[in-house]
């Protein structure tokens, strides 16, 4: 059993809050919600115990219900100090010996999938585990604000968390700490280290961006990572479960949406798909009779997809005006459309929206005004409609695929070498498989050099 632990006692005085930081609200949620979903999610992660400020202990059980967070056993009411806190959840555990226990700051919302993962690996191995990075900054040691020394940066690494723990180490090492009456360290790892000295404590990578939200300017930065956040699908769903599903593809001729209509129909899935040709994503009359029709026949719709999309490049002063409608209405407003017309179908079915930007959406670019922020608001439209479809069960993600060899590719940029390129069956194979995941609010990430 791999148990995550999330220490929520903070009473947000360094931010100047009068709430504890873990309720402050980021990107549509508080900060609670951002962390306990992400373990939520992990497939390793088999329960969650929240330690709480012991004020805000049914605060927090209502947000818990709300969210759905099942795996989320008990929230225990937090101690006077971290370790305190810590010491509660390891109580707690205290019977199940064969527990690996994942102690994580709720603060640290942008933990990674792989980051829990290589922590669990490692638990096959040693008793005790640490997250860490490699600082950019020289550390120095003072006295009295006169440099002692400068430590090799090579030597040294930033803590973060989650620090993984057989369950008997880490009692054994509170065991030993309690008995001693000058006992004030900052973190777990910091109490294996000094009351089992011989205990090796392995070092898995962090994250450059598994920051801490403890000042104003973390509020700030964490705003703007949650609005370029983007996550890579680490395990393909097996596609098979898409069998009778009934998939609807707006986009559907060329390129992605060809391939993913292949694949879904391979698979045993129903699949109308519709081209630019077929169907005006830019008329919602349109939309709306064929989604009709396609209840009609098949009594649900479990998928709708829109990889929809039209790309010019130039100068935008010589840009006409009927290009930049065009591209606005077909890479944007498309989406609200599709959107709005599928909600009731996808409310019935439970299902997913999924819909399309490109890497361009992170920073404007010449000639690419109009096409780039087009991509950026299909990003802040993802995240926002999948805040509000929440309630009604209805996921919506967005694949944001590097450069792929599709005709519109291929027509622009002729001369790419071929090998540099992903190629439209792999990116279908990871957006079917977000279509089967728990995944909302996402932007995934599909590069040619991870897969």
């Amino acid at each position: 059993m791999n148990i995550a632990v999330i220490l929520a006692g903070g009473n947000g005085y360094r931010l100047n809050s009068d709430i504890p930081k873990q309720f402050i609200r980021i990107a549509g949620k508080t900060i609670l919600e951002h962390t306990l979903e992400v373990f939520q999610n992990n497939e390793l992660i088999n329960e969650i115990v929240v330690v709480m400020h012991p004020g805000y202990i049914k605060e927090s059980e209502k947000i818990i219900e709300a969210n759905n967070f099942t795996k989320v056993k008990k929230v225990l009411k937090g101690g006077k100090t971290r370790n305190l806190s810590s010491l509660k959840a390891i109580l707690y555990y205290r019977n199940n010996p064969d527990y690996n226990i994942l102690f994580h700051d709720v603060v640290r919302p942008f933990v990674t999938d792989k980051i829990i993962n290589d922590v669990i690996e490692a638990l096959k191995h040693y008793n005790a585990v640490d997250v860490a990075i490699i600082p950019t900054d020289t550390v120095i040691e003072i006295d009295e604000n006169i440099i002692k020394s400068i430590p090799e940066r090579r030597l040294l690494r930033r803590g973060q968390t989650p620090q993984g723990f057989k369950i008997e180490t880490i009692k054994k090492a509170y065991d030993l700490a309690l008995n001693d009456y000058d006992f004030k360290l900052t973190d777990d790892c910091s109490v294996v280290k000094k009351y089992l000295p011989n205990e090796p404590i392995y070092i898995v990578n962090g994250s450059e961006n598994n920051i801490k939200i403890t000042y104003d300017i973390d509020l700030f930065t964490a705003d703007k990572l949650f609005q370029l956040k983007q996550y890579e699908l680490i395990n393909e769903m097996p596609l098979e479960n898409l069998k009778d599903k009934v998939i609807i593809i707006f986009g559907g001729n060329s390129g992605i949406g060809l391939e993913i209509k292949r694949l879904a129909i391979l698979n045993g899935a129903k699949v109308i798909s519709f081209s630019r040709n077929q169907i005006n994503i830019i008329n919602k009359e349109s939309i709306n009779i064929e989604l009709e029709f396609v209840h009609s026949e098949f009594r649900r719709i479990d998928y709708v997809i829109n990889t929809a999309a039209i790309l010019h490049i130039n100068d935008l002063i010589k840009t006409s005006y009927y290009t930049i409608h065009e591209m606005i209405h077909t890479n944007y407003t498309g989406n609200i459309n599709i959107a709005k017309e599928s909600f009731e179908y996808l409310k019935e079915s439970k299902g997913q929206l999924l819909l399309f930007t490109s890497s361009s959406y992170m920073r404007g670019r010449s000639q690419y005004s109009i096409y780039s922020s087009c991509k950026a608001a299909v990003v802040n439209f993802t995240q926002a409609i999948a805040e509000e479809w929440k309630e009604y069960d209805i996921k919506v993600n967005c694949i944001c695929p590097e450069r792929t060899k599709t005709p519109m590719r291929i027509k622009h940029f002729s001369n790419e070498p071929e090998e540099s390129l992903l190629s439209p069956e792999v990116v279908a194979k990871k957006s079917l498989s977000v279509l089967l995941s728990n995944l909302t609010g996402q932007v995934i990430n599909i590069k040619k050099n991870i897969l």
